[in-house]
């Protein structure tokens, strides 16, 4: 298991921002550039607040007995897509919620299930300390895990008013670092819950890449040292199913965090607008 926070070219902490016109394009227009620029890349105020007009923020319980955080559109109906959000290395903290509310901002209904909550984790808001969190993630039950995202997003399609394996909604997956690699996981343990998957850096298995049948997103950066592009291109290669990959030659591991020094705008923005787009087309109808 890697370090999250020790993976990426120190070269590229902070790195010069200067994809930021990308990233404020994101975030709207050059006031958001200069606050992006002060502000992100360390803990800041959430680009979409719990009491945004657009959303409204959910607090599950899933039928295995774990708390979930989730957030929908205002005027979500039953077609509304949904997406399951597996947490990254430090649980469902701030950065995560916040990515949580982006999304159903965007048009999804999310739902981040709060993995490490049976083990009683500390709240990584606001900390780099990941000695804190790794005895947590080294007791997490792979199967349960399994049971946990299912249950999420049996939750989504219920909350929607119709079945736990009906369409509409159809739901996609997606995850940011270990998540991101639980996250690619499932399209070959438990896909039948989901549509398609969007992954942020996450561990990849070549020998199972003949098992995905659904539509898969890879967003990675060259200057990770935990997960290496030439693996990743590897991977992509063998898949048979549609797939899009991007490997950012300006990122390294975390990019898209904008709360930690590994963020990278440029890259961050890209990989958000890609993202979107991606499950629109493979989740609408």
């Amino acid at each position: 298991m890697f370090d999250p926070g020790a993976v990426t070219d120190a070269a590229l902490n902070r790195r010069a921002f200067v994809g930021l016109g990308a990233g404020a394009a994101v975030l709207g227009g050059t006031a958001a550039a200069r606050a992006a620029s002060d502000t992100f890349g360390k803990p800041h105020p959430p680009i979409v607040a719990e009491d945004d007009p657009a959303i409204a923020v959910l607090y599950p319980a899933l039928s295995t007995g774990l708390p979930a955080y989730a957030a929908a559109p205002k005027h979500a109906t039953r077609a509304t897509p949904g997406i399951v959000l597996v947490q990254h290395a430090w649980g469902v903290d701030a950065t995560l919620r916040d990515d949580v509310r982006r999304l159903a901002k965007a048009g999804f209904v999310t739902a981040a299930p709060e993995l490490y909550a049976r083990l009683h984790a500390p709240s990584m808001d606001g900390s780099d300390d990941f000695d804190r969190i790794r005895p947590y993630m080294t007791r997490l039950d792979e199967a349960q895990v399994v049971q946990d995202l299912a249950a999420t997003a049996n939750w989504i399609r219920t909350h929607a008013g119709s079945a736990p394996d009906a369409r509409p909604p159809k739901i996609g997956i997606m995850g940011f670092c270990w998540g991101g690699g639980t996250a690619l996981r499932q399209t070959w343990q438990n896909p039948a819950p989901y549509d398609a998957a969007v992954i942020f850096y996450g561990t990849v298995q070549d020998q199972n890449a003949d098992f995905i049948s659904m539509p898969v997103m890879g967003n990675y950066g060259a200057r990770d040292r935990g997960i290496l592009a030439p693996d990743v291109r590897a991977f992509f290669a063998k898949l048979t199913a549609p797939h899009d990959l991007r490997i950012y030659d300006e990122a390294g591991h975390a990019f898209f965090d904008d709360t930690r020094s590994s963020y990278v705008p440029s890259a961050a923005a890209d990989a958000w607008t890609r993202t979107l787009a991606f499950f629109r087309k493979y989740l609408s109808g």
